[in-house]
């Protein structure tokens, strides 16, 4: 099994994802429940070509945490 951390940001339009451990592996969608269907697509759609070029599989290095500061 492996692990991806996904980043998806709020866009004027929508939504956009990312994978930093994938370069180029990218999604947009109009609401975060596209975005995350399409950036699961979109990994999937990855892996297949770097395993159907015989390319290992990028290990994972990212990794993501959430702070939530109170601010006076």
């Amino acid at each position: 099994m492996i692990k991806y951390v996904i980043i998806y940001e709020k866009t004027e339009t929508g939504f956009s994802a990312y994978v930093p451990d994938l370069p180029g592996c990218i999604a947009t969608g109009t609401t975060k429940s596209m975005v995350q269907k399409n950036i699961f697509e979109a990994i999937q759609f990855h892996l297949e070509g770097l395993k159907e070029e015989k390319i290992k599989f990028p290990q994972h290095r990212t990794d993501a945490e959430t702070f939530v500061f109170a601010v006076k």
